[in-house]
């Protein structure tokens, strides 16, 4: 028992780790040795817990990717009535949390998007479907709020979904070089107009 949770504390480490030196670099910039150094890790103890750089980087998908992009942008607007409101507050507080980060890079998904597309079909259906939870997400709070009342009945969910997310991962990359604070202020005060046009008439 101890040593399964000695192991698993050690497999933790080396994926957060993991995924900073990718997330910095990129995946076919951050060798095996780079990982290794940064762990201060032999190659034996490596390859031990993954079989390549490759299983290693699914690992990290799995474990923390897809859960971040999920605590921040799927679970705090799932299972409400009114979705606009929500998916404000969602986002507010997600690019807060990227501006206060010294080591923002940009949205972590589209980057890897970037990386993997036409690369490696195995990891780019790992992002894609990351990517498509979020968007079925987003379509289905917007049609609960349109059933609910609070949606104009007329607006296209799907269209309003895909805009929020290419937008988001738009302003995200904006504020890696930008001025942080101020693109987010901006790109918050037009969303805030572009959803307050999507209310329903009862409760705008």
């Amino acid at each position: 028992m101890e040593k399964n949770l000695k192991s698993m504390a050690t497999v933790q480490r080396m994926q957060v780790a993991g995924l900073e030196l990718f997330y910095k670099n990129g995946f076919y910039n951050t060798s095996v040795d780079d990982i290794l150094k940064e762990l201060s890790l032999s190659k034996g103890a490596f390859y031990y817990h993954f079989k390549s750089k490759e299983d290693f980087f699914i690992s990290i998908l799995q474990n923390l990717v897809v859960r971040k992009v999920y605590s921040m942008l799927i679970e705090p607007i799932e299972g409400h009535d009114n979705p606009l409101d929500l998916i404000t507050n969602c986002i507010e507080d997600a690019l807060q949390t990227a501006e206060h980060n010294e080591n923002d890079y940009g949205f972590v998904l589209s980057n890897f998007i970037s990386e993997f597309n036409g690369k490696n079909p195995e990891i780019m259906k790992y992002l894609n479907d990351t990517l498509k939870i979020w968007e079925v997400n987003l379509v289905s709070s917007l049609q609960k709020g349109k059933f609910n009342g609070y949606v104009d009945r007329h607006i296209d969910c799907e269209g309003v979904a895909s805009y929020i997310m290419s937008s988001y991962i738009g302003i995200r990359s904006l504020m890696v070089e930008g001025t942080a604070s101020a693109l987010r202020y901006r790109y918050m005060q037009q969303l805030k107009f572009y959803f307050k046009a999507m209310a329903s008439k009862q409760t705008a």
